[in-house]
């Protein structure tokens, strides 16, 4: 089994509040909790959703 590697953005505050993603591109997690749950996600659509402000609220 691969373990798979995490980057954390270079956006991530002091106090880690942030997202990491695999060097995959397939899993998202939150920084604060790194073994808690992952999202298994496309990431470069996640991505795209986000910049089209997919997710504002």
């Amino acid at each position: 089994m691969l373990i798979p590697q995490w980057i954390k953005s270079s956006y991530s505050s002091a106090n880690g509040d942030c997202v990491e993603l695999t060097t995959a591109l397939d899993a998202i997690r939150d920084s604060k909790d790194l073994g808690g749950p992952t999202l298994a996600v496309d990431v470069g659509t996640f991505v795209c959703a986000v910049q089209q402000g997919r997710f504002d609220r």
